[in-house]
């Protein structure tokens, strides 16, 4: 191996894949990606994701020197799964994140012996999806989507992350795929081993090393899920680090030094190495803008709003009944009224609502983990936008750091970063 050490991070997303190198001091230095629609017809075709991982990671390859190359871990999306053989063959068509699973005996199985606080409830979970796959002939194990493309790297298939197993009903708390699971009706013995999220697995195998021209020293590092990636790739990295994540939905979340769990919020924790991710969606954020103004007169009437005063309207903007979190109510109305006769004083007060919100969450998590609010990173759409951001900022009362990066690529780069550094390998 020569030269400065780098790394690969690889986020496969719903629509495409992207790759990432990344230096040792945590410097993106190349980058590449790659649309699914180039090579399949079908979002759910693992073909067509492996195709995409291939492009994107040889786009950013071309860019760098690959014998520097120590690590590469890979992100997927949470809750995606399929059953495969021994050699990785999928065996059937997998169920993505948001693909429900509909036999009610299965899930009144999990209903009734899964613990509240489990992620594994729901009609999209990991362990339902195990259990519509488990009775297929010749299935060695049934994986997460990071974990299939992992083993392309490895030639081992029988290996996941504590973050991708937590849906599947894995207990980061013991460590451990609980005694429950078998009560459900699910096969245990299809499950993967689980390594911490940045956990070395194994060095690649000799024909991904030769496919890519990498070194065979090269270490292959668990993953993690696209949210979890997302928010490593931001930078932040202690407890009481926020970040919001300002799209079509306000998402919430934030590092602890405890687990947090709280199934009536719909709130629970990802592991990853000491620490705790906590957090939670809204139904409020920029749907709710959308739904009144383009993204021209946004722009347009942002540029002359004052975000140091208060309209003094008490807002809770939604587009239609229900919350999920911070306040868990499925009857919840939507609070825009009254509405001012300027537009531009009427998208302040939305702004203030949105952001209302956004401080209750971080209250919830705060008073949940006893922790503090430090400080917090904006991605999304709505970051960019000046006037949401100081009004964000004056509510929150607490540093706005940059975002090192967007791209959850980024993410499980730094993912392997560590467990390159573990290795020994950087």
């Amino acid at each position: 191996m020569s030269g400065e050490g780098l790394v690969l991070g690889i986020d496969m997303g719903t629509s495409g894949a992207r790759a990432v190198a990344m230096d040792g001091a945590a410097n993106v230095v190349a980058s590449g990606a790659a649309k699914l629609a180039g090579f399949c017809e079908d979002h759910r075709d693992p073909l067509g994701w492996w195709k995409a991982v291939q492009a994107a990671l040889l786009e950013t390859l071309a860019a760098i020197e690959p014998a520097r190359v120590r690590a590469i871990s890979i992100d997927g999306t949470s809750g995606t799964m399929l059953p495969a053989a021994a050699d990785g063959a999928p065996l059937a068509t997998p169920l993505m994140y948001n693909d429900p699973v509909p036999d009610l005996a299965i899930l009144d199985r999990i209903g009734a012996h899964a613990p509240k606080e489990s992620a594994a409830h729901g009609t999209t979970s990991g362990l339902a999806k195990l259990q519509a796959f488990q009775s297929l002939p010749g299935v060695f194990r049934v994986i997460h989507q990071a974990d299939w493309l992992a083993g392309h790297f490895t030639g081992l298939y029988d290996v996941t992350d504590e973050n991708n197993a937590l849906k599947t009903g894995y207990d980061p708390l013991s460590r451990s795929w609980p005694d429950w699971l078998a009560r459900t009706g699910a096969q245990v013995e299809l499950l993967p081993a689980v390594l911490s999220a940045g956990a070395p697995i194994a060095t690649i195998s000799p024909p991904a090393a030769e496919a890519f021209g990498l070194p065979s020293e090269t270490v292959v590092v668990a993953g993690t899920t696209d949210g979890c990636a997302s928010f490593l790739a931001t930078g932040a990295d202690r407890p009481g680090d926020g970040v919001s994540a300002l799209g079509t939905t306000l998402t919430v979340k934030m590092l602890s030094d405890r687990p947090l769990f709280a199934p009536e919020y719909g709130l629970y924790s990802h592991r990853i190495g000491d620490m705790w991710l906590a957090g939670g969606a809204s139904n409020t954020g920029g749907a709710v803008l959308a739904a009144h103004f383009s993204a021209e007169r946004i722009a347009e009437l942002s540029a002359a709003i004052d975000p140091t005063t208060e309209t003094g309207l008490n807002y809770y903007p939604l587009t239609k009944p229900g919350e999920r979190f911070p306040i868990a109510d499925p009857a919840l109305m939507p609070r825009m009224t009254p509405r001012p006769a300027e537009d531009g004083e009427f998208l302040k007060a939305i702004f203030e609502g949105v952001a209302a919100v956004e401080s209750l969450a971080y209250e919830r998590l705060a008073s949940l983990s006893s922790l503090r609010l430090r400080s917090v990173r904006s991605v999304g759409g709505g970051a960019g936008n000046q006037a949401w951001t100081a009004i964000r900022a004056r509510k929150l009362g607490v540093p706005f750091l940059p975002a090192h990066s967007e791209e959850a690529a980024a993410g499980a780069a730094r993912l392997a970063l560590s467990g390159a550094r573990e290795a020994g390998v950087l």
